[in-house]
């Protein structure tokens, strides 16, 4: 059976290393969320896994462009946006799990 493209009765590997490839749509540059930074008992913060520290708008925006993972922004009744951990079974990394430094 000839396809579209006139490939019909190739071999797979007639068709070159390009079209074997996969390609990768995520951000390579990924952090995790490692420690929550608060000041007064409130979140202003975070420490991501490659050690940065982050204010919690950064965060925020950084989240929305996919460059930290195992989080999603959701909006206060106040209309704030702000992490949080995406649902899964494993309560350990969970945002309100992880170590606190207090500034």
């Amino acid at each position: 059976m000839e396809n579209a493209s006139g490939d019909a009765g190739k071999n797979i590997s007639e068709f070159g290393k390009d079209n074997l490839e996969s390609k990768s749509y995520g951000n390579a540059e990924q952090n995790s969320i490692k420690a929550i930074i608060k000041h007064s008992g409130e979140i202003t913060g975070y420490e991501l896994s490659n050690g940065e520290k982050i204010t919690k708008e950064k965060g925020v925006e950084l989240a929305k462009a996919g460059s930290i993972s195992g989080v999603s922004v959701s909006t206060s009744r106040k209309g704030e946006e702000y992490l949080r951990s995406l649902r899964d079974d494993d309560e350990s990394n969970n945002l309100s799990s992880l170590p606190v430094i207090d500034e």
